[in-house]
Formats: C-alpha cells, structure tokens, sequence
C-alpha cells in the first residue's frame, strides 16, 4: 500500500513539475534607443509608474551604469516593473 502511494505521489509532483514554467512577470525584455534630448529622468518618467526616483534607479542597476551620462543611440534594457 504504501509503495503505491508512494508511487502516485511521484508521478504527482513530476507532473506538476513539468507543467509548471517560470514566469518572467513582464514578458519579453524591452529596450530602449537614448536619444540627443534624453536624460534617466526623462526615460524613467516616460516608461515606469510611480516614483520616477525609483525607474531612475532601475535604469541604473539593470543597464550597470556608473554615470548618469547618456550618449545617443546607447541601448538601455527596460527593467520590469
């Protein structure tokens, strides 16, 4: 009895296993083209709700910038929000 169960158990967990994915909140990584105007304020405040402060720091951590310098035609990568 107890192997039987035990069995079902299993088939039970790797089923749902394999059913599971991952879920990447967002869907597929956003990109962003720096423009002559532009600055992490403007991008920020354009793409992300809420405190600007914090898309600003987003932009910051998710592109590893060390300097709030932007240069035309950069690539940034859109962090989830």
């Amino acid at each position: 009895m107890f192997g039987k169960l035990f069995i079902v158990m299993l088939l039970a967990v790797l089923a749902v296993g394999l059913a599971a994915r991952s879920s990447h909140g967002a869907g597929p990584e956003r990109t962003y083209v720096v423009k002559p105007t532009d600055t992490l304020w403007t991008i920020a405040a354009r793409n992300y709700g809420g405190d600007i402060r914090e898309g600003v720091w987003k932009l910051e951590q998710r592109n590893h910038l060390r300097s709030s310098t932007l240069t035309p035609g950069q690539v940034l990568v859109l962090a989830g929000s």
